[in-house]
């Protein structure tokens, strides 16, 4: 199977590591050529000067991109090529993979597979996927899918993946605000940052992503950046115009989305989403 992807970001880039390592035939393309030309180079693979060209080289491409607007330039380009099965890996609406459906050619096959793990789950091989589409269809790429995850969910239909993807970011970005209120609150009473974080850490309330994040809530900037405010409130607001859309209230998650644009507002948005617990002690009246 010759694979192709697309987007070699903080995510991409130990994906395609991973499929390498598995011994695909691995093509890459990236918006910036010569970040494509160097890793091509590093894992002994071929490169894409264009993402027609990728498609070309490729049965199956695989995208791992930012946001709608960068997926639906770089699918402009891929559909316009030769391979058949379009997966898109990156957090997306809902109504941009029903988009990318519809502007498909005939007898592909697009499936939103987007992920959920940070950075080291990416290089570690142990992120899940949620395929918005049904076993049968998710067989064929059941190989890919384990190169690069622990688990694979297929949710049965188009566009399932992505709206699973918004519900368990929405929960995450929200885990990430009441920590950052927690730890705010236990150091206004004079409580060590280290100890208020170990009591959360062996509590009941411990989420996963709390300890291995750990090192970010206690010195942000000491740490290299494994998801940027700016994304999270784009996970945000994509998320809040589902939830309107389906009628379905969420006021929980207007609050977090109300504090990162705040945050975003004031300079944070290029840092780590852990940012906004610096961000609230700046709030602290």
């Amino acid at each position: 199977m010759r694979i192709g992807f697309a987007g070699l970001g903080r995510m991409g880039t130990p994906m395609a590591r991973n499929l390498a390592a598995a011994g695909f035939d691995l093509t890459l393309w990236n918006r910036s050529f010569e970040k494509a030309q160097a890793m091509a180079a590093e894992l002994g693979c071929a490169v894409a000067e264009s993402p027609r060209a990728l498609s070309d080289a490729s049965d199956v491409v695989v995208t791992m991109l930012a946001d709608d607007p960068a997926s639906l330039a770089v699918h402009d380009g891929l559909f316009a090529g030769a391979a058949r099965t379009y997966v898109e890996m990156g957090t997306m609406s809902p109504d941009h993979i029903y988009a990318l459906q519809a502007l498909a050619p005939e007898d592909t096959t697009v499936i939103d597979a987007p992920v959920s793990g940070a950075t080291q789950a990416a290089t570690d091989a142990q992120l899940l996927i949620m395929a918005g589409c049904d076993q049968a269809t998710a067989a064929p790429l059941s190989r890919l899918f384990d190169a690069l995850g622990k688990q694979t969910i297929c949710l049965g239909r188009p566009g399932a993946g992505a709206i699973m993807k918004l519900a368990v970011n929405s929960l995450i970005h929200g885990i990430n605000q009441t920590l950052a209120e927690a730890m705010t609150l236990a150091e206004a009473a004079g409580i060590d940052s280290v100890q208020a974080f170990d009591v959360i850490e062996n509590s009941a309330a411990c989420a996963p992503m709390l300890k291995y994040r750990r090192p970010l809530y206690l010195d942000e900037t000491a740490q290299d950046v494994t998801f940027t405010v700016s994304l999270a409130r784009k996970d945000m607001e994509v998320t809040a115009m589902l939830a309107a859309t389906l009628g379905t209230a969420m006021p929980q998650g207007q609050v977090t989305l109300d504090t990162l644009m705040q945050a975003e507002a004031a300079g944070f948005g290029p840092r780590d989403m852990a940012s906004i617990l610096p961000f609230m002690r700046k709030e602290r009246p």
